[in-house]
């Protein structure tokens, strides 16, 4: 008798809260299928760039072959922009190393600088980030490499929490001006069912909770005089 109420209990408790409300989409949300959730345009990208784009509060390093005294490193100012000696200001933002290579080199080149040769590598980066919410250990921003994916995001933030479930994991992604969102299945990229999809700066990760696991969890901490019988009937 005590068993079946146990067994009772559990099914009752857990159907109560175990119905998801799917994303839909609205006028300012497109909801598509995971495996058609787009890439971001290159406009999507400025506010938060990809590590091969340059952004506010960078550090970059620019070095002028054979002009040392040319040669420094530079943080990007909030505005996006940098300064150097002969050439003056520069808007550095949602550019590339070598396409801001490529402007310096032409400004110095104005300033009778003969046949300038313009290195700059990105030493650190504050702009470049994806935002990681929800149960995973360690919620925040992180920042953004150019092999990131969905799993090594999620690693990234320590993985899940544990109330965290695999099986609802939206994306959110603004493309083309455009907010957009797919649903990802973590387990089933791990079982190969699909490819572990790619992770963009400005990109938010959402891992959802799980109201089964949590109310289990508090079914048997406010129930201690149940808990062990209602364990081995789980197991």
């Amino acid at each position: 008798m005590r068993k079946n109420f146990i067994v009772g209990l559990m099914a009752l408790s857990l159907s109560a809260c175990g119905g998801r409300m799917p994303l839909q989409s609205t006028s300012s949300l497109t909801v598509v299928e995971s495996t058609a959730l787009p890439a971001p345009v290159r406009t999507d990208l400025v506010a938060a760039d990809r590590p091969a784009l340059i952004g506010p509060l960078d550090t970059i390093q620019v070095d002028v072959f054979n002009v040392p005294e040319l040669s420094r490193e530079i943080q990007v100012d909030s505005s996006g922009r940098i300064t150097m000696p002969l050439v003056g200001m520069i808007d550095a933002r949602g550019r590339t190393a070598t396409e801001l290579a490529g402007t310096i080199e032409a400004a110095l080149r104005a300033r009778y600088v003969r046949k300038p040769e313009v290195t700059i590598n990105i030493k650190t980066s504050v702009s470049q980030v994806v935002t990681i919410d929800g149960q995973v250990v360690e919620p925040g921003l992180y920042p953004v490499t150019n092999q990131m994916t969905l799993m090594r995001a999620i690693a990234s933030a320590k993985g899940f929490s544990e109330y965290a479930r695999e099986d609802d994991v939206v994306i959110l992604r603004t493309v083309d001006g455009k907010k957009m969102a797919g649903l990802y299945n973590v387990a089933a990229i791990r079982r190969g069912a699909y490819d572990d999809p790619s992770i963009y700066a400005n990109d938010v990760i959402i891992v959802g909770d799980s109201p089964q696991r949590r109310l289990f969890r508090d079914l048997v901490s406010a129930t201690p005089l149940i808990a062990a019988p209602l364990i081995a009937i789980l197991q």
